[in-house]
This record gives C-alpha cells, structure tokens and sequence, in this order.
C-alpha cells in the first residue's frame, strides 16, 4: 500500500510540475509524470528509512516516509529539468 502511495504521490507533483510550473515542457506529462513517480518511489522506499525509525507495523501507512517521498519527487523533476535545459538530456 505504501509503495502505491509514494508511486502516487510523485506522479501527481510530476504532472502538476508539468502543468503549473511548467517543469520539462519539451518532453511532455508523461516523462514529468514517470520523473515523478520514480523520486517518490526512491524517496519513500530508499530515503525514508535511512532518516526514521523502524515502524512497530511496517505495513501501517507513514507519513514522514510520504513527505521524503513527495520532497524526493519534487527534487527529481527539478533536477531533470535543469539537465534537460542544461544539455539537453
């Protein structure tokens, strides 16, 4: 379940990146959106454990592991669209 979340979780600031921010216009919401989803899942499953303790019910839902989730997403789409205005990668 948490895994679903944190997918979640970085697919939407990936397409609201896209939409609002105007965050890697030239490759479309798809790729924000995949961007996204892929910080959230590397924020909420590598990250999230290293900074907080383990959870007496690990299939519980957390949340300090969504917000490393949704602040790793968000770092992702800034970093990928820096690269991509940068070199054009």
């Amino acid at each position: 379940m948490n895994i679903f979340l944190w997918l979640l979780a970085g697919g939407v600031l990936g397409w609201a990146s896209f939409r609002f921010w105007g965050f890697n216009e030239e490759r479309g919401p798809i790729v924000s959106t995949v961007i996204g989803a892929a910080g959230g899942l590397f924020g909420g499953h590598v990250i999230a454990p290293v900074f907080l303790s383990a959870a007496a019910i690990p299939a519980s839902f957390n949340s300090p592991a969504l917000f490393f989730a949704a602040a790793l997403a968000a770092t992702f789409l800034f970093v990928g669209n820096t690269v991509h205005k940068m070199w054009g990668v």
